[in-house]
């Protein structure tokens, strides 16, 4: 899921994370008014430190520094409506640094929204998370702590949205802060069950892994799948970033390699190997669609159990099969591929941070492509199920658009996105939520094309 969209693997598979803010001590406001003055003096005295205060785009204010040592940055525009939307990034790759976009407006995360809502009047903002990797539960903690300091300061009403990741961040704030936010808008969201979705990633792992014995596609490093494949601590901050996409390119190297097989001969073993890891995993047959959730699973295994204290997913006893295995393949792999047992107390961990439990109590808008390569679709309908059997239909709203597909930068072919959606259906998912919320009519089934 690496910064800022789908440009590298490394961004496919960081989902939309935040760039990364500048330092910031204690900076005295300049050029500002009397009543924004006043605004950062409150934001220091509810507690906020490192506070950076500039002026914002035609007359307004970008507010920055750290609430309990984590970043955030806030934007208010001159005619501030007293309403706020904040957003919660998606997944990072363990090892990325932790931090926010500067100025929100310009730079900040969402596909754009930020700087329409903020000219409809809206406050933006965002803050870091604790940690890099799995961060549902620092998401939510850090994004309602943010939501609270922005009430203090006056605001009224706020909604929240977020991408991937963040998708899943807004449902669970939803279900665990139902007085919090007016409204929620989830794109590309992990918005039913991360236990579903783990289990999807390392499934393909597992077959990967077995499927690739003795050839030159297997994996890099370690093989056991309950275990990072390389490792992803950088060696200093400031290489950072060109370690992981190093790792990154190490993992995604033979997977497209194997896929470049697979295109030259349809009916040759690298092209069953391909069809039977997608259909193992539940992912479309397409590059990027197996590239990003291996590289997922491979190298976020090490933090997804560390997070979530213990192990995440288990097929003991599992009987895998598939239309695209033969009767004696599925038997080799049945018999071949590693089992790995669950920790009850990760899936414990996983049921809260987050499992929907459908029980919505305000109006929560998600748009998702058809084919996503890194969180299928599949995730929206079991979320529909969910509100369904909660009988809670009515405060939720689903869009489907068409997939897109992109080059890849490695590899020389092309794959289906993750989070590929314009500005245009952006914005009109955010303006069908808060018009949803300012009048009670419900958006109509086609606002978002």
């Amino acid at each position: 899921m690496i910064r800022p969209a789908f440009r590298t693997i490394a961004a496919a598979l960081l989902a939309c994370a935040a760039p990364v803010l500048g330092a910031a001590a204690d900076t005295p406001a300049a050029a500002l008014s009397a009543s924004q003055t006043a605004l950062v003096a409150k934001a220091r005295a509810l507690g906020a430190t490192d506070v950076a205060a500039t002026p914002g785009p035609n007359g307004g204010l970008i507010l920055g520094g750290k609430l309990e040592g984590d970043q955030f940055a806030l934007a208010f525009p001159a005619s501030w409506n007293h309403q706020g939307l904040l957003f919660a990034h998606g997944y990072s790759t363990p090892g990325t640094p932790v931090a926010v976009a500067e100025d929100p407006v310009a730079k900040g995360p969402g596909g754009g929204v930020f700087a329409d809502a903020y000219g409809q009047g809206y406050a933006v903002g965002h803050s870091a998370y604790d940690k890099a990797g799995l961060g549902v539960e620092t998401g939510v903690k850090n994004t309602v702590r943010l939501r609270d300091f922005l009430t203090r300061l006056g605001t009224k009403r706020t909604y929240v949205m977020g991408d991937s990741m963040g998708g899943g961040i807004v449902v669970a704030l939803l279900d665990l802060y139902p007085k919090s936010f007016a409204g929620g808008f989830a794109r590309c969201g992990v918005v039913d069950s991360w236990q579903t979705l783990f289990g999807q990633l390392i499934d393909m792992r597992l077959a990967y892994n077995f499927l690739t014995i003795g050839t030159p596609y297997a994996l890099p490093g370690v093989q056991d799948a309950r275990r990072s494949a390389l490792p992803t601590d950088p060696p200093s901050p400031a290489a950072a970033q060109g370690y992981l996409f190093g790792q990154i390119g190490k993992v995604a190297t033979p997977i497209l390699a194997l896929w470049n097989a697979a295109q030259k001969n349809p009916n040759g073993r690298e092209a069953r190997i391909v069809s039977q890891v997608a259909a193992i995993g539940g992912f479309d047959r397409d590059a990027a669609s197996i590239a990003f959730p291996l590289v997922t699973a491979s190298l976020g295994a090490d933090d997804m159990a560390a997070t979530a204290g213990g192990q995440v997913y288990g097929n003991i006893g599992k009987v895998y099969a598939s239309q695209t295995m033969t009767a004696e393949e599925a038997a080799a792999l049945n018999a071949g591929v590693q089992r790995i047992a669950a920790d009850p107390a990760a899936l414990t961990y996983l049921t809260h941070w987050h499992k929907a439990t459908g029980r919505l109590r305000v109006p929560l808008v998600t748009l998702h492509n058809r084919i996503d390569s890194l969180v299928p679709f599949a995730q929206e309908q079991a979320l529909a199920n969910t509100v369904a059997q909660a009988k809670r239909t009515s405060n939720l709203i689903q869009y489907d658009v068409a997939p897109v597909r992109a080059p890849l930068p490695v590899g020389g072919v092309d794959g289906y996105t993750h989070c590929g959606f314009d500005k245009v259906q952006t914005l009109a998912g955010w303006n069908a939520l808060r018009g949803w919320v300012e009048t009670g009519k419900r958006p109509a089934a086609d606002a978002v094309k």
